[in-house]
């Protein structure tokens, strides 16, 4: 089995990357890609765990980024699979997002402390050093603080978009993401495409467009699209000649996400492998 989409302490996950090696071994998964939020700082670790759990690793991350839709901007998450993470041009988009993720989240917990016991330092008590600091780590501060009970509540009562707490924090447009991508020798992947739950989604034509800027693939198998979304999204992969990817999106204890729960063909990993830059690292049982 084959599960292209898991996130660490790296980023927003509850397992270190260590951790969601072994947790994939334990599923019974050959294949696990490691994709955290913006940042490739888990791979070295995940690399050698992978190679003591004898399972292979794809490394890649989850890129944020956003799509014009009328005259609105939409969230879209852009899977990028065995890049070169030394490309000057992605590293610096990576490094302004990240700092951009940090600052709105400092002023989230100014706007928060106005009504609730948080601090900037119950934030940091959250992560690990190196962490991309998001939305997820203040829920954690939240939970910590007795606030609410789970990372659930938090975002459905004070921390989505619509909330006096709520600040938008900078991202690249999607097709520059995409284009980048594929100039460090990536492979680009539109993440939960059809999550209608989190938030707009972006119409057909904007698949397609995104699709004519070199994107590789749909993520069409993941917990939060229901069979209708499945059926369009994959429609929409074989209309414009992109890779079909299943996923589970695990985040350890911070969703209800199972690791393994969806998952990428065999065909559609070596692709990926086909076209990406970096090999998948394979270790003795896959």
């Amino acid at each position: 089995m084959i599960d292209l989409h898991t996130h660490s302490t790296a980023s927003d996950g509850t397992d270190s990357p260590a951790q969601v090696m072994k947790a994939a071994a334990a599923a019974g998964l050959a294949v696990v890609a490691l994709t955290d939020h913006d940042t490739t700082s888990g791979w070295d670790e995940a690399a050698h765990a992978a190679a003591e759990a004898g399972i292979a690793l794809v490394r890649g991350m989850e890129i944020s980024a956003r799509a014009l839709v009328g005259e609105r901007h939409v969230s879209v998450h852009i899977l990028s699979y065995l890049h070169d993470p030394a490309h000057a041009g992605l590293r610096v988009e990576l490094d302004r997002t990240r700092e951009a993720r940090e600052t709105r989240a400092e002023k989230m917990v100014e706007l928060l402390a106005e009504d609730y016991p948080i601090t900037w330092d119950d934030v940091l008590a959250q992560t690990e050093p190196g962490t991309t600091i998001g939305r997820p780590h203040l829920a954690d501060a939240l939970v910590a603080a007795g606030v609410v009970t789970d990372r659930d509540e938090a975002f459905a009562t004070m921390l989505h978009p619509g909330t006096r707490y709520y600040v938008r924090h900078y991202a690249p447009e999607a097709l520059e993401v995409v284009r980048l991508v594929r100039d460090a020798g990536g492979v680009p992947v539109f993440a939960h495409p059809g999550a209608d739950g989190r938030g707009r989604i972006v119409p057909d034509a904007t698949i397609a467009e995104l699709a004519g800027a070199g994107l590789a693939g749909l993520e069409v198998d993941h917990r939060d699209h229901d069979e209708d979304a499945r059926r369009r999204l994959a429609g929409l992969a074989a209309e414009h000649g992109l890779l079909v990817t299943g996923s589970s999106d695990y985040h350890g204890r911070g969703k209800v996400n199972l690791i393994g729960e969806c998952t990428t063909t065999p065909e559609s990993l070596a692709e990926i492998e086909r076209q990406g830059t970096l090999p998948v690292l394979r270790g003795a049982r896959s």
